[in-house]
Parts: structure tokens; sequence; C-alpha cells
């Protein structure tokens, strides 16, 4: 065999193997996928008219605000799928397979390219999960094209990849399974503090720089602009450079404290 179809075939092997473990032990990921979808039902039942009320100059109007905020947590299901990667992989690290597999004659990054397509594999289907929740409260989506529904799938891949690729790393430098989901919480975090569910403009000035520049902020407008038809701008751009840049970023982190020997 030649030695790309040796390193498909054991990328296949470590995939099959993550997708195993995830259906055997499924309370971590639907702990995970929890989070988002009790987010969505508390700002759009509990606080969904007084925050509607804030965007739309003191019109309440529910129904325009799960519009405005499930594209953000879209986005933050997958920040928070992808902590279970960071956990996976530090159990991995510290249990002993790793070192087996290391013994062996497979593909070394075959290991780390299994976790990173199953948590991409798992972040979509959660996010698909959330957004029929979201489609069951009433969010709808009636002006996006064919096209724009294919690019909003491809932001959503292209993040979860990124992000899963951040995660593996903050796994591998994890010294159990405990410290990395800490490590791995920003992820979680950091939607909090973007546009996903409140405009940046109506954040306080001091604090405005925070929500923007981070990577959550242009992905969700960049969603939005897609999904609901809004102003894109130079969110899009945005978006896609800090998806490359985090996967790059990841995977070139990843890779070095893997193939490192251990100690």
């Amino acid at each position: 065999m030649s030695a790309l179809a040796l390193a498909f075939r054991d990328s296949s092997t470590m995939l099959r193997r993550n997708l195993l473990h995830a259906r055997r032990y499924p309370s971590l990921t639907l702990n995970l996928l929890l989070t988002p979808i009790m987010l969505l039902l508390l700002f759009v039942y509990i606080f969904g008219d007084a925050m509607s009320s804030g965007i739309g100059g003191g019109t309440p109007d529910r129904s325009a605000y799960i519009a405005y905020v499930v594209p953000g947590l879209l986005l933050m299901t997958i920040g928070s799928t992808v902590v279970g990667t960071a956990v996976s992989v530090s159990n991995d690290m510290t249990e002993g397979i790793i070192a087996r597999f290391r013994t062996m004659a497979i593909h070394r990054p075959s290991v780390l390219i299994g976790h990173v397509v199953g948590s991409v594999f798992q972040a979509v289907v959660s996010v698909v999960l959330v957004g029929a929740v979201g489609v069951a409260i009433g969010f709808r989506s009636t002006d996006a094209t064919a096209l724009e529904w294919l690019a909003a799938f491809g932001l959503l891949v292209l993040f979860a990849t990124a992000l899963t690729w951040i995660a593996v790393g903050m796994g591998l430098i994890s010294p159990n399974a405990e410290a990395a989901g800490n490590n791995a919480m920003p992820l979680i975090l950091l939607p909090l503090l973007s546009s996903a569910f409140t405009p940046v403009d109506a954040m306080p000035g001091w604090f405005q720089p925070i929500a923007e520049y981070q990577p959550f902020t242009p992905a969700i407008e960049t969603l939005r602009g897609l999904l609901l038809g809004s102003e894109i701008g130079h969110n899009g751009w945005l978006a896609v450079a800090w998806c490359l840049g985090l996967a790059v970023l990841g995977y070139f982190w990843s890779t070095s404290k893997f193939n490192r020997d251990p100690k």
C-alpha cells in the first residue's frame, strides 16, 4: 500500500474508534449539548421580550430576538462540543493508549486526525440538533438562497475544524481530563462576550473591543448575514481569516506536542 493509502486507512480506523467512544459514553456530549439548548430557551422565553425591546427600540418582539440569537447559539454549540475533544485527547494521553500506539506501525498523525474528524462530525450533528430546536420555537430563514445556505454550512464546518485543532492542543498540554475541561472553557465563555446575545454597539465602550476583536463575533455576524440577509461587510473575510489562522495554529501546536517523545 502507498503511504497515502496507509494514512487514510489508519485515520479511518482512529475515526471509528472515536465515534465508538462517543456512542458508548454519550453523557459528556449530551451535557455539552444541553448548555446551548438551555441558553436558547432561557434567552428566548425568559429574557426574550426585554432583550428584543432593547434591540428593537422599545418594541418587544420575541420572534425577532429568536432570529437574532439562533446564529450565535449555533456557533456556541461548536465551542461547547469541542470541549469534549480536549477531554478525550487528554484521556488518551494519560491512560497509556498513546504509548501503545507509538509502538505500532501506524501513521502517527492518524491519531489526531481521528479526533479532529470525529469532533467536527459531532459538532455538525450538535448544530443540526440545536438548529432544529430553534426552528421548533420559531426561527425562520426564508430569504436565504441555496448558495447562502451552502456558505453558512461551510462556515460552520470551517469554524468547527479550527476550534477542534485548538481543543486538541489544549488536551495535549493538560495533565488530566479535569484540567483539559478547564483549559477549554474559554471556548464556551467567548461566545458570551461576543455579539451572540446583544449587539456590540449596545455594550459599554470599554468592553466593545473585547467583543469585537475575537473569532466568534465576525463569525456570528457572517452567519446572521447569510441566514437572515443582514449586512455582512468585512465580517466575512475576518471570520474566514480567524478560522484559517486558528486551524493552522492549532494544527502545528498539536502536532508538535504530539510528536514530542515522552520523557
